[in-house]
């Protein structure tokens, strides 16, 4: 029997897309698989759409919970989910039908291998492919190169601590730190696996305000990482941080 895969779709007033997002995960080609739909504490009509979905199908399971963000309602989806394999999935953005099966046969075959992510493209307010570069840990360590709907085992959300309730934005570039640190393989398929929807009002545009914020977290959660990779702490101008803490380091500046 093939194993379980819980999709899981933490959601904050997503009235206008919950359903086509369900409708478009119900088009999944694999089987067996569940969808968790997990209410962040939302004000509009969201909660009523996701409670429709969970009265008539089998395999839907709506969770309610006050709101405390993303990264907590991900995780208790995820922690309510009978799933061997996870997915999660935004409350706005689509996963393609084949996706899912491929996926599965990647981890099933390949125990070395932590996540498996495909290709993309954007809809919404931007439209065409999203080019992504190839993973490598020391790129991983400057910035988010994976997709949030990429698949993994359960047993590595557990391992990595889950995703971190403090990180108020890039908290899925933190969680996939937190798994790949340690070790493990990526595989892209060569395949549209995901549609990312781009809103003027996105969280990703919301959050870039909090770039300070969010690198002191990343380098309080990871320092050892950050050490052993860029020599030293993550900086705000990313990219330049591995030259510049060469340079610190050169001059004694920095331990």
């Amino acid at each position: 029997m093939k194993p379980l895969v819980s999709v899981v779709i933490p959601f904050f007033n997503m009235e206008e897309f919950l359903a086509q997002t369900i409708d478009w995960a119900l088009e999944s080609t694999y089987w067996p698989f569940e969808i968790m739909l997990v209410d962040d504490g939302s004000t509009d009509g969201g909660a009523l759409i996701a409670e429709d979905y969970a009265q008539r199908f089998d395999h839907i399971t709506f969770l309610r919970q006050v709101n405390q963000g993303v990264s907590v309602a991900r995780n208790y989806g995820i922690s309510e989910a009978k799933g061997v394999y996870i997915l999660p999935l935004d409350g706005d953005d689509r996963i393609c039908p084949r996706f899912i099966a491929e996926a599965v046969e990647v981890l099933q075959a390949r125990p070395d291998v932590k996540v498996v992510t495909a290709e993309g493209e954007f809809f919404g307010d931007k439209t065409g492919y999203r080019k992504l570069p190839e993973f490598d840990i020391r790129l991983l360590a400057r910035k988010n190169i994976l997709h949030v709907s990429a698949l993994y085992r359960k047993s590595d959300w557990k391992e990595a601590g889950g995703y971190c309730p403090e990180m108020k934005g890039r908290e899925d570039w933190d969680f996939w730190i937190s798994m790949l640190k340690t070790g493990g393989e990526v595989v892209r398929l060569p395949l549209i696996g995901y549609q990312y929807r781009i809103r003027p009002n996105s969280k990703r545009i919301q959050t870039r305000k909090l770039k300070k914020q969010i690198n002191d977290l990343l380098n309080a959660r990871h320092a050892e990482f950050f050490k052993r990779v860029l020599g030293g702490p993550l900086r705000i101008h990313r990219t330049w941080s591995r030259p510049y803490n060469k340079l610190l380091r050169l001059f004694g500046l920095l331990g």
